[in-house]
């Protein structure tokens, strides 16, 4: 191969089985030093799989992967570090008990005398840190107190400590704040000036746009095209994603919904310096988004309202009448009718060893049992009907929920609230890190539950999201709602402006 085009790394044919189903089939990619390559596809599709077996995770039952024109395969994660491969995965590797340094260092500490060196150590991390744009993170934090955007800058520092040649980013934007993100993409950019090779995998296809220079596209465990970013269009390439032709249409809106009932209303809700005076209210059948740039307490009220934060000052009435919320239990009890789907479905929405079957029925315990016993049947029966309500793609309800994409493991937990029928549906960013195929089941899903009665409060990072699924939106800016946006006021340029705390120029001329 001629050594101008001989790419850092090619992997070609390569196929994964696990059992009957096969992950990945005669797969070919071909990544160059200086540039970075987005993989893209659907949940299911193989990219995980993919990027598993270059780093050392899982053996290819066949295929040919060369580095610098060598044949290579990594038997361990240690020896794909030691080619210069590393990857960030989408579920965090921290130790939640240890500081931001060890964990940083935690693979190959700096030692003296055989003892490992903490000043050294405290070096590296600060360093690491600086070089992913996270100065502002103290080395000796104890990770399990940091919020999980600043988790997942540590996470990136931990890489590049490793000085990879390739690095991999596995959806590694998808817990950051608009800030950080920012700033990783800067991180990205330089890195791609110092001849770093890497390959970035998003469902953002906006990231994609901004980031990549080539992009290949997998469906089904094949790589079924690749091509130069900007010259497809964003139809093109979701329609490549899917394998059949894709209209990105949110279901449609209802006119003239009643607003006369309230399901929820809160009154003057504060909480430390984080909320201040929160008053709305929202009726049955409603989606109110919430909205703003992240970090402006809208995962705070989330909490607040299911009754996880203490020291609450200011009232909620559930149907009209005043709502003692001073537990999870309460919230989601038949009083209340209260559900909340979780911001990290990994580590607060599921268990990820324990079956599809005992994850669905957890929060329903309650309905299923008689006497503090399961009834198997009754349980068996209602697993079975949200298996088909969610089109959850399993091989079988008794296999690890840890085991299934991404996207469906997003369905289970959706699935385990709906168990316990809510009224009241809180949405904590429910589409991050999943595929645009099962978005936009997740979004028929939202409707259809608003239509029959059920009260949604959806916070999301999407603007899109906000734009196609709510009836109102609240922007919130420092702890406060500062803006109610409904009708033909619900578009980017108010959502944005409103997000900054920015007069629009109607709203100038009218003050």
């Amino acid at each position: 191969m001629d050594a101008v085009t001989a790419p850092l790394f090619r992997m070609e044919g390569v196929s994964k089985r696990y059992g009957g189903v096969r992950a990945l089939e005669e797969a070919s990619l071909r990544v160059e030093a200086g540039r970075i390559h987005a993989v893209l596809g659907e949940n299911g599709a193989g990219k995980s799989t993919l990027i598993k077996i270059m780093a050392g995770v899982v053996q290819a039952d066949q295929g040919l992967m060369e580095l610098d024109g060598r044949k290579v395969a990594f038997p361990t994660p240690k020896a794909a570090n030691g080619a210069g491969i590393v990857c960030i995965f989408q579920e965090l590797s921290l130790i939640p008990d240890l500081s931001v340094a060890d964990n940083i260092a935690i693979s190959d500490p700096p030692t003296r005398f055989g003892l490992i060196d903490g000043r050294a150590q405290r070096r590296l991390a600060e360093e690491a840190l600086a070089r992913a744009g996270a100065e502002d993170i103290h080395p000796m934090a104890p990770v399990k107190d940091l919020p999980l955007s600043r988790r997942q800058m540590v996470e990136i520092a931990k890489a590049l400590a490793r000085r990879p040649r390739i690095l991999i980013l596995d959806e590694a934007t998808s817990a950051l704040t608009a800030g950080d993100v920012a700033k990783v993409f800067a991180v990205l950019k330089r890195l791609r000036t110092e001849g770093l090779a890497l390959l970035y995998i998003s469902h953002r296809m906006h990231e994609i746009d901004e980031l990549a220079d080539e992009c290949t596209v997998f469906r089904n465990g094949r790589n079924v095209a690749t091509y130069k970013a900007g010259t497809k269009t964003g139809k093109e390439v979701v329609e490549m994603m899917i394998g059949r032709e894709y209209s990105h249409v949110f279901p449609p809106k209802p006119a003239g919904r009643d607003r006369t009932t309230s399901a929820i209303e809160v009154r003057n809700l504060s909480w430390t310096n984080r909320l201040t005076d929160i008053s709305f209210r929202a009726s049955p059948g409603e989606i109110v988004g919430l909205g703003g740039l992240d970090g402006q307490g809208q995962r705070d009220l989330l909490l607040a309202l299911f009754g996880v934060l203490k020291g609450l000052s200011g009232e909620i009435l559930i149907d009209g009448r005043p709502a003692q919320i001073r537990s999870p239990r309460a919230a989601k009890g038949s009083r209340n009718g209260m559900a909340l789907i979780p911001e990290d479905r990994k580590t607060e929405g599921l268990m990820l060893p324990m079956s599809v079957r005992d994850n669905l029925s957890l929060a329903a315990l309650g309905t299923v049992s008689r006497f503090g016993v399961i009834d198997q049947v009754k349980e068996a029966k209602a697993v079975e009907e949200m298996v088909s309500l969610l089109a959850i793609r399993t091989a079988g309800t008794g296999i690890s929920v840890g085991s299934l994409s991404g996207g469906n493991q997003q369905k289970v937990v959706i699935a385990k609230w709906l168990m316990i029928t809510p009224r009241i549906i809180l949405l904590n960013d429910p589409t991050r890190g999943i595929d645009v195929g099962t978005k936009q089941e997740i979004y028929q899903l939202l409707r259809r539950l608003a239509d029959n009665g059920a009260t949604i409060l959806f916070y999301s990072t999407d603007y899109d999201e906000l734009i196609g699924c709510c009836d109102r939106v609240l922007v919130m800016y420092d702890g406060a709602i500062i803006r109610t946006l409904e009708g033909a006021d619900i578009n980017e340029h108010m959502l944005i402006s409103s997000a900054l705390n920015i007069q629009t120029e109607g709203e100038a001329r009218h003050a």
